[in-house]
């Protein structure tokens, strides 16, 4: 168990009004978690202080080799006054594969989960309790040695911050329209796709802003060997109902393991409907399409949780589902998803943590 020593502001800064618009990730509460790394020693040094900038030196390594990690998921406020977390040692777990995967020393589960806990525990108040809101927790990872040769870090932060937020998308679950991407790849087995880290995502701007010159949300990724099976969103994994079967690609070592994915595969078996993980072409989508067996797409995150979709579009074709609306299995994942977040439906899977 960590010894996590509080220092708490002394000039705690203006909370947002009840209806003030959050956007994501904008806000800052006024606390931070950090703990430091030091090799021969391990993690150590745990403490939560007020908010505040960090100095570096410019020769500091992540600025360089990019040795970096990060993870996101989110407290809710249930109608009860509860502070809720939705499945955290998820999110530890899934740090501790991108770290070994960067070579970044692990954090104990139990260390990760409690630090997060600590954390939101100081800043419960900034939790916002609008429909649709929530307090964004990102922890990250940086490698700070000042040393300009490629190698391992041997000093590292570890630290935590956190932001009342709003709907990921300004459309809020209204569906969204995705690019699929032929001409860039984001990621290949045997490289970091799996792992969450920056790199990860500013290989995919340069296909995003396309995107959105288009007037797309986000980019649908293919295989970067043979550009045609489906891999993942840029910031989502994705899924598709077909003839009354839901399929999402299989994690193969160029996709991310999303929590929510999981999430949704597990609700999905337990209402009785087939789930296939495995690999799926853009050819099959766009069969699919053309024979009216593609019924809803949708997209998982933490962030956004479910997406709907409401079209695609691949080179010059342009599909349409649901008539651009809302599924209904869409709209029920999303229901029992975030019902099971703010503590309004039971938890039979014992995905919620209650912070105390």
């Amino acid at each position: 168990m960590l010894d996590i020593k509080i220092v708490k502001t002394t000039a705690p800064k203006q909370k947002p009004a009840a209806d003030q618009p959050l956007g994501f990730g904008k806000i800052f509460t006024d606390h931070m978690f950090i703990m430091n790394y030091t090799e021969g020693k391990g993690w150590h040094d745990a403490r939560i202080v007020p908010f505040q900038n960090i100095s570096l030196s410019p020769a500091t390594m992540v600025y360089h080799y990019g040795q970096e990690m990060f993870e996101g998921l989110k407290a809710y406020k249930a109608e009860d006054g509860r502070t809720l977390l939705f499945r955290p040692e998820m999110n530890a777990k899934r740090s501790n594969n991108t770290n070994r995967r960067l070579c970044i020393p692990e954090i104990p589960v139990e260390d990760y989960v409690q630090a997060i806990k600590a954390i939101v525990k100081v800043d419960e108040d900034w939790i916002p309790t609008a429909p649709g809101t929530s307090l964004y927790i990102r922890p990250f990872i940086i490698a700070t040695d000042e040393f300009l040769g490629v190698k391992p870090s041997s000093t590292y932060l570890f630290m935590i911050i956190l932001s009342p937020s709003g709907a990921y998308y300004s459309s809020g679950l209204s569906p969204v329209g995705i690019w699929i991407e032929d001409e860039y790849v984001r990621a290949v087995k045997g490289g970091i796709g799996e792992a969450k880290t920056g790199g990860n995502y500013v290989a995919s701007m340069a296909a995003q802003v396309k995107a959105h010159e288009e007037g797309y949300a986000q980019v649908l990724w293919l295989d970067g060997v043979e550009r045609k099976y489906i891999e993942e969103v840029g910031a989502m994994n994705i899924f598709f109902k077909i003839d009354g079967v839901v399929i999402t690609p299989a994690l193969n070592g160029s996709i991310l393991p999303g929590v929510t994915r999981d999430s949704v595969i597990k609700l999905c078996k337990s209402w009785g409907l087939p789930v296939e993980e495995r690999r799926i072409s853009i050819d099959e989508i766009y069969e699919a399409h053309k024979t009216g067996k593609l019924e809803e797409v949708w997209g998982t995150g933490t962030a956004a949780v479910i997406s709907p979709v409401g079209k695609l579009r691949w080179k010059d074709e342009v599909m349409v589902i649901q008539d651009g609306g809302i599924g209904s299995l869409s709209q029920k994942l999303y229901d029992n998803i975030t019902g099971i977040q703010l503590g309004k439906i039971e938890d039979i899977h014992n995905w919620v943590t209650e912070v105390k």
